[in-house]
């Protein structure tokens, strides 16, 4: 099958697949005469493998490592253990910091209770008169 053909079943985007080409999660199929890739019934698997992966939230280099003890099928699977167990505790501590942050928005909002011009907000006071919240593993800048 084609690239186009690939996306549709799995419900990839083409440059995703050409993403995961490039980081070798997914072997470069073969090519045709006209020089277009021609995926096999094994790329689909492993992209639909990649894609639930991927849904689990597990960082593509968790994806490689789970990907060489799928392709060593007489492998032990401690490492598949090891990989899990640790995004367990990556996520647990997540979820701690997502119900810290939300503790802290509940009380920010709790600052203004009635409707107020902008000047005598207090969500807007706060904000500007706190001191600067500490950045944690899961804090993003955009």
């Amino acid at each position: 099958m084609k690239i186009g053909q690939l996306a549709k079943r799995a419900h990839t985007p083409v440059e995703t697949i050409r993403y995961y080409e490039r980081e070798a999660l997914l072997p470069e199929p073969l090519r045709t005469a006209a020089n277009y890739r021609h995926y096999q019934p094994q790329h689909l698997e492993r992209l639909l493998f990649i894609r639930q992966c991927r849904a689990l939230d597990l960082s593509l280099a968790e994806i490689r490592t789970l990907l060489e003890v799928k392709d060593s099928p007489t492998a032990v699977c401690d490492t598949a253990n090891q990989v899990l167990d640790e995004h367990i505790q990556h996520v647990e501590t997540r979820i701690h910091e997502l119900q810290e942050l939300a503790q802290q928005l509940r009380q920010l909002r709790s600052q203004c209770q009635s409707e107020s011009t902008a000047s005598d907000c207090g969500i807007l006071q706060s904000i500007s008169q706190s001191n600067p919240v500490p950045v944690t593993s899961s804090s993003h800048i955009k």
